[in-house]
């Protein structure tokens, strides 16, 4: 019997559909079909005829019908797979000419076939239809003003519900002549806006969004569908761009605030340095037209574009977790992205990175380009290799669409299929919108020094509410005088506002997402000082203990992990508890009463150094076991994820959580402290500086591992004096623990003072197992956070050197005096060093009255470390001995034996000063 004579039977139509099928999802055909349309392809594809081996499949079998069947199914495929390279969505630039095209001659087709009809019209949902119906369905679905990329898409599910959602009307927008009203009204906002705010402030920087005005209607659109889906909350990142238009127009911020902020009137708070306007963020609640209620939150940024994206993916998890966790879909990302940042900030790459990691998921972003062909004075094809700004999104297989943003409509359109699918899959989108920027980078550029060509098409160009009016003036919607009376009111009302706004003094800045801070307060450096209780009864303790040291005993675990387990009892028992318990007592008690504990980094469950260990795997299934979780009935939930491998983007996103999540303690480690210098923008730009710009508290946790062994230059040194430069007056606390107490209760801290401050901890890794770095459950249970630890061991009258160090350098020492004998040296530990504990240290410098050599010892080059921080926060330190390392470019040397070469030399400067090893 032929092999293939299950062709005899079957109908054109059904070939048609399969062979859609193979080409979109080989896999799924039956594997005789998916031989036979192999062997059709190789042959189409080696000779352009078909000519097959006869193995393969006889040629008497393809009748002249079929074959061009299938070559309209190629056609198709083409549409579906180019078509976005031939669309209409370039309002001032030719589109580049790429090859091949979609031209019938390119698939074995003709001109004469155009009226023949074809079975192949099935697979578009339209039974039936002639070749140029099919190409008029086509051109209007994927060459019109929606270009869109998706058929790399490897879920054939996802690829039939595209597919048929953009069937529908052949994908073209179809709303009500209301509708069209409506978005007409936002685009005469976004228009007028811009207009208004060039006229009364002439030159000054606004970043105006006119050439993308599209944007504003498209927005509103989606808030409206939105509600309809039951999102509860919106979060958007943006940078300048249009972002003034969209606070007014979307989020309703007061026209009346952003004319003072144009005013540059000083700010009603006087402990606040405030931002410039474009970088402000709002927080409001909106009633929809439907009447739901929706909160919207744009999050504060700086000029560092993309940094926002991090932060707002953050703040959307915090909110998911908080909030709803049942539906996390309920809040909703929005990224509003620069053509050119979104190709050119590796940022980009890792916030995509994490869209369907369980640590980072928010059930999908919408990613919207404001693309304006030009970053900068830099023109698109000198600011990316990729066809696209939005390729990245195909890191994820996200779904993307090219829109022309002079077609108000096909904005809007696009906004809401976006929104559609992101509702149904919970995965990214991204909405390439290409339009231009009618000025220069700010208004105050000339742009014709670096575009003369495009900037000329532009000045001749109409703006979108000019497009959209004429578009539904010949529809016989509106009359001319319609979109006059919009324009005059609105800037009536504009009028209104910035007369109220100069009747005023001061600019009074409402600070962001300030219903998740109603029960925290705003404190200064004084404040900071003051003790906090973080006892913890000795029988909770113990309770823990039993609960963390206690494996199922159903299931099976490694020996050494359940060794390590079983030793946490252990060293309880002893009253000998190390680093390791240090933290998981700390969780232990604060998730007890009442708070969530997020952790993220590489490696954290496990711990770089192998110490954590607080998610254990079952050995034959991997099967994860959280002890932590287990502790009481009405605790706080603990999450804590590996990451990606990422610094940037996961810190900026672990500062976000801490923002939307004040009663969670978020806590960031780095695997070495160095590595967070790839995170370094987040520090300069959020954590320092973000209460003094944005109001904005914030107590995200950064765990460092510092200290010097001889792992070379980048696996010793957390970069601390980097940290301490950027501390000042009360943006955060910096400290380098020493014992496994003051660890417990610089943790308990964090969480139970009233207010939000960033905590850098300068984590050790030697000293995690050292057998002198150990407390006692006293110490855990009745101890407080000491700021400066004195030498209990001296004798004062004794003690002619006095040393003042801080974290693993002092275990280092203390050896040192210990096989000395030497006993008229003092070893004083600062470990917060800031804010500074000035006074204690003066009260050291006094008790110690007999000590006429004092002196600063690190184990860092004098360049690093904390020697320059001490100097600038404390006058007496001019005239201490310092002791250490010297002045280097790298932090250690790379050979081991030349690092404990300068490691000795310090050491042996402290205990004897004519070793001078500063020559």
């Amino acid at each position: 019997m032929d092999k293939f004579s299950f062709l005899n039977a079957a109908h054109t139509a059904y070939f048609a559909e399969l062979y859609d099928q193979y080409l979109q999802s080989p896999d799924s055909v039956e594997p005789s079909w998916r031989a036979f349309f192999q062997g059709f392809d190789f042959g189409s594809e080696s000779s352009g005829e078909i000519d097959l081996p006869r193995e393969d499949v006889s040629c008497e079998l393809v009748s002249e019908n079929l074959t061009k069947e299938f070559q309209v199914i190629k056609l198709i495929d083409g549409y579906r797979t180019r078509g976005h390279l031939f669309t209409k969505t370039n309002p001032v630039r030719d589109r580049r000419k790429y090859e091949p095209t979609l031209d019938l001659e390119n698939f074995g087709l003709s001109k004469l076939d155009l009226g023949t009809v074809f079975n192949a019209g099935e697979v578009l949902g339209t039974g039936p239809q002639t070749l140029q119906q099919i190409i008029n369905h086509l051109e209007s679905i994927y060459c019109s003003s929606i270009g869109v990329e998706y058929m790399y898409i490897r879920k054939p599910e996802e690829i039939k519900w595209i597919q048929e959602k953009l069937n529908i009307n052949d994908n073209q927008p179809n709303f009500s002549a209301e509708q069209k009203k409506y978005i007409l009204k936002k685009l005469n906002e976004a228009v007028s806006f811009e207009s208004f705010l060039h006229t009364k402030y002439v030159g000054q920087k606004r970043f105006s969004l006119e050439g993308g005005e599209s944007l504003i209607p498209a927005l509103d659109a989606l808030i409206e569908k939105a509600s309809e889906y039951d999102v509860k909350e919106f979060v958007m990142g943006m940078a300048h761009r249009g972002r003034l238009s969209t606070l007014t127009n979307i989020f309703g911020k007061s026209a009346k605030d952003i004319f003072s902020e144009f005013d540059g009137k000083d700010y009603e708070q006087e402990v606040f340095d405030g931002d410039v306007k474009y970088h402000l963020g709002w927080t409001s609640d909106r009633i929809t037209n439907s009447g739901k209620k929706i909160n919207l939150n744009i999050a504060p940024n700086p000029s560092h574009l993309e940094t926002v994206g991090a932060v707002v993916e953050g703040i959307v998890r915090a909110k998911q977790d908080d909030k709803y966790p049942d539906n996390p879909s309920q809040v909703l990302p929005i990224i509003v992205h620069g053509d050119a940042a979104i190709a050119g900030q590796g940022i980009v790459y890792e916030i995509v990175q994490m869209a369907k990691l369980d640590g980072y998921k928010t059930n999908g972003t919408i990613h919207i380009v404001v693309n304006n062909q030009v970053g900068f004075t830099t023109n698109y094809l000198d600011a990316r290799s990729s066809t696209y700004c939005t390729d990245v999104g195909k890191v994820t297989l996200s779904p993307v669409l090219h829109v022309n943003a002079d077609d108000a409509e096909a904005v809007v359109h696009a906004m809401l299929f976006a929104l559609d699918f992101r509702m149904q899959f919970k995965r990214d989108v991204f909405i390439d919108l290409l339009g231009y920027r009618k000025y220069g980078h700010n208004e105050g550029d000339e742009p014709r020094f670096t575009q003369p060509k495009l900037y000329k098409a532009i000045a001749k160009h109409e703006n979108p509410r000019q497009i959209y009016a004429e578009k539904l003036i010949s529809q016989g919607i509106i009359d001319s005088d319609y979109v006059t009376k919009l324009e005059e009111d609105y800037k009536a009302s504009l009028e209104v506002k910035l007369e109220d706004s100069r009747k005023e003094d001061k600019t009074v800045i409402t600070p962001f997402m300030q219903n998740e801070w109603v029960n925290y307060i705003s404190v200064d450096e004084d404040k900071m000082m003051k003790p906090i209780d973080t006892t913890y009864s000795t029988e909770g303790l113990t309770k823990i203990t039993k609960v963390i040291s206690s494996l199922p005993k159903d299931k099976k675990f490694i020996r050494k992990i359940s060794r390590l387990i079983e030793s946490r009892q252990d060293m309880f028992d002893e009253n000998k508890l190390d680093w390791s318990m240090a933290e998981h007592l700390a969780y232990g008690s604060i998730l007890e009463e009442g708070y969530d504990i997020r952790i993220s980094g590489q490696d954290v469950e496990r711990g770089t150094f192998s110490h954590r260990h607080a998610v254990v795997k079952v050995e034959d299934s991997e099967e994860e076991i959280i002890l932590h979780n287990n502790i009481s009935d009405k605790q706080g939930r603990f999450f804590i994820y590996n990451s990606l491998l990422s610094e940037y983007g996961v810190v900026g996103f672990d500062y976000g959580y801490a923002m939307a999540s004040p009663n969670t303690l978020t806590i960031w480690e780095a695997q070495f402290g160095d590595f967070s210098n790839g995170a370094q923008i987040m520090l300069d730009q959020y954590i320092s500086a973000a209460e003094d710009k944005w109001k904005l508290q914030n107590g995200l946790v950064m765990l460092l591992p510092h200290g010097y062994e001889g792992q070379g230059a980048e696996h010793s040194s957390g970069r601390m004096e980097r940290y301490l430069q950027l501390c000042a007056k009360d943006n955060m606390y910096v400290a380098d623990c020493t014992t496994p107490a003051n660890m417990f209760h610089l943790l308990r801290r964090q969480v139970k003072a009233k207010f939000r401050k960033p905590l850098i901890v300068f984590t050790p890794k030697s000293l995690l197992r050292h057998p002198l770095v150990v407390s006692t459950v006293d110490e855990f249970a009745n101890g407080e956070f000491k700021m400066l630890i004195d030498d209990e061991r001296a004798k004062v009258a004794k003690i002619k050197t006095l040393v003042f160090l801080t974290g693993k350098f002092y275990y280092d020492l203390l050896e040192e005096q210990e096989k000395l004998g030497r006993d008229d040296i003092a070893l004083v530990r600062i470990e917060q060093l800031f804010p500074l504990p000035a006074k204690d240290i003066r009260a050291i410098l006094k008790k110690y009255k007999n000590a006429d050599d004092v002196v600063w010892a690190q184990e860092e080059p004098r360049n690093m470390g904390a020697y320059s921080h001490m100097l600038m926060h404390l006058d007496e330190v001019k005239t201490f001995r310092a002791a250490t390392r010297r002045a280097y470019g790298a932090p250690a040397a790379g050979s081991s034996v030349r690092s404990k070469k300068r490691h000795k030399e310090v050491i042996d400067f402290v205990f004897d000063k004519t070793k001078n090893n500063q020559r």
